[in-house]
């Protein structure tokens, strides 16, 4: 069947509908530009001030993504089957993925949108500086008036009858994504994971630890960083590098992101991990296709398949011995005498030590996601109202004790170090590992495709791989739905098999197993 070329009124309705779309999302970047500020250059005492700029721009953005006319437009072109007769052609994805939107905009009251903006900005601040004192009371107060205002979000969506309100929010994050699913996921993982843990703690061979027990100059750790990342693909003529409490990427378009990162003095690994992964990240935005900004057809197809991409630059490309191979030089050229002592083995294994710890984003690659299931068990239980808030850091301490066998000193380290709650964003961590199975999904594809991928890795070669995830990930947006895209690119369904061969073919040897 041929589909001929939309007439003149049903192209005029889809250009009034595209107008509509990109005026609200101008908006919405706006306002992320502003909360980057919040987080990077804001005086501490701008944050009530803040607040209400933040509460403002979100009412204003529910309006405009609300607008009934927008309603309308959708109803004239879905009826017409030469915009929506082939689902992946850019009108139809933008026509399905805006009614998405709306539908849920819609259900949510323009004073929940805003009281919920006001009191994340505030709350964050809070946390901060609880997280500063290790003080999870202080924070309490204002996790509890977010779980509550997310409780009143979820039940303005709903949730199917054999759901619960947990999925209503992770809608927003992975559509589609259920706690059923996660949990049937999440099970079986993390046995498997446990019992590779258990093999490699049990092993006399540990790799070497020196890289990470050296104190280096913090600016030289941050040139550093700086370059690997531009080396790697980020373009900073359309991005830039700032400093946070909690690494993160943001920005306001393909042509504007913003990546953070965070220092210690003694774990330049720490540096080095956070800022691929968020370069990885910016890398994704900058591959959205510029023609398409403010259209579902110029976003990112979800946070799981965000995170496949950080994923893969910081552990397939940045813990392999390859990247080593070629970073080593650059160590040397940035840290002098300080290294000199230091060879392959060292950095290499340095950047694979497996350890539990307390930090998440300091995790290794296989402990990661216990992180990550810790941290879903507790929203869920939060949600059904199996949980309260002034209960989490005992329940916290205990889960750490049972799946990484370590005693929490203190809420630092425990459940103040993470910033999503305090942003409001509960439903969001599971997105984390799903990343990471998409990613080692995708690059056995990459592999597949890129016999020499690794040896070109060892030549500081990065741009096959960038090409290859520009072409096949980052320039389809939304085109495809996450679980549809790992299909498209890897002809199979998701599985955890990649992800365990990744970490078996790596860890054993540098663990004599």
């Amino acid at each position: 069947m041929t589909t001929a070329t939309p007439t003149k009124s049903s192209t005029t309705e889809y250009d009034e509908l595209i107008t509509l779309v990109r005026k609200a999302s101008l908006l919405g970047s706006t306002a992320a530009l502003v909360d980057w500020d919040q987080e990077t250059m804001m005086p501490p005492r701008g944050v009530e001030h803040r607040s209400r700029q933040l509460a403002q721009l979100a009412s204003i953005h529910h309006h405009l993504a609300t607008d009934p006319r927008i309603g309308d437009l959708l109803d004239a072109c879905e009826s017409d089957q030469r915009l929506v007769g082939v689902a992946t052609a850019p009108e139809a994805v933008n026509i399905r993925e805006v009614r998405r939107r709306y539908e849920r905009h819609k259900k949510l009251p323009a004073e929940l949108v805003e009281e919920l903006a006001k009191v994340s900005s505030l709350a964050h601040h809070v946390w901060a500086e609880a997280r500063k004192a290790s003080d999870f009371d202080r924070f309490r107060p204002w996790l509890e008036k977010i779980v509550e205002l997310n409780r009143r979000k979820a039940e303005c969506y709903g949730w199917s009858d054999d759901g619960e309100p947990w999925d209503a929010l992770a809608e927003d994050y992975e559509t589609g994504c259920t706690a059923a699913d996660v949990q049937a996921v999440f099970t079986p993982l993390r046995k498997r994971l446990q019992d590779f843990l258990s093999d490699l703690m049990a092993s006399s061979t540990r790799p070497s630890n020196t890289f990470n027990e050296i104190t280096l100059p913090i600016e030289q750790q941050e040139k550093f960083v700086r370059d690997v990342s531009k080396h790697i693909g980020f373009d900073y003529s359309r991005g830039r590098l700032d400093r946070s409490t909690h690494p993160f990427c943001s920005g306001t378009h393909c042509h504007d992101v913003r990546l953070t990162t965070r220092f210690h003095e003694a774990n330049v690994n720490d540096a080095l991990g956070s800022t691929m992964h968020e370069s990885g990240h910016g890398i994704y935005e900058q591959g959205l296709l510029a023609e398409h900004i403010g259209t579902p057809m110029g976003h990112a197809v979800s946070l799981g398949i965000h995170e496949s991409q950080s994923r893969m630059w910081e552990n397939q490309v940045g813990r392999s011995r390859e990247f080593w191979v070629w970073c080593m030089p650059k160590v040397t050229e940035y840290f002098g005498d300080a290294v000199a002592s230091l060879g392959l083995d060292d950095l290499y294994g340095g950047a694979n030590i497996v350890k539990p710890d307390f930090i998440r984003v300091e995790a290794d690659e296989l402990t990661y996601n216990m992180h990550i299931m810790i941290r879903f068990e507790i929203e869920r239980a939060i949600m059904r109202g199996d949980l309260a808030v002034r209960d989490i850091p005992g329940v916290w301490n205990r889960t750490y004790k049972e799946y990484l066998d370590l005693d929490v000193p203190d809420d630092r380290r425990g459940c103040l170090q993470d910033i999503h709650w305090s942003s409001g964003d509960i439903g969001y961590f599971p997105t984390y590992t799903l990343g990471n199975l998409y990613s080692a999904q995708f690059f056995e594809a990459a592999l597949e495709a890129m016999p020499d991928l690794l040896e070109q890795f060892e030549k500081g070669e990065f741009g096959g791989l960038k090409k290859w995830l520009n072409e096949n990930i980052h320039a389809h947006g939304r085109r495809y739905r996450a679980a549809d895209l790992c299909r498209t690119v890897t002809g199979k369904p998701l599985t955890a098999d990649p992800l365990l061969r990744h970490l078996e073919r790596k860890l054993r040897p540098l663990y004599g197993l």
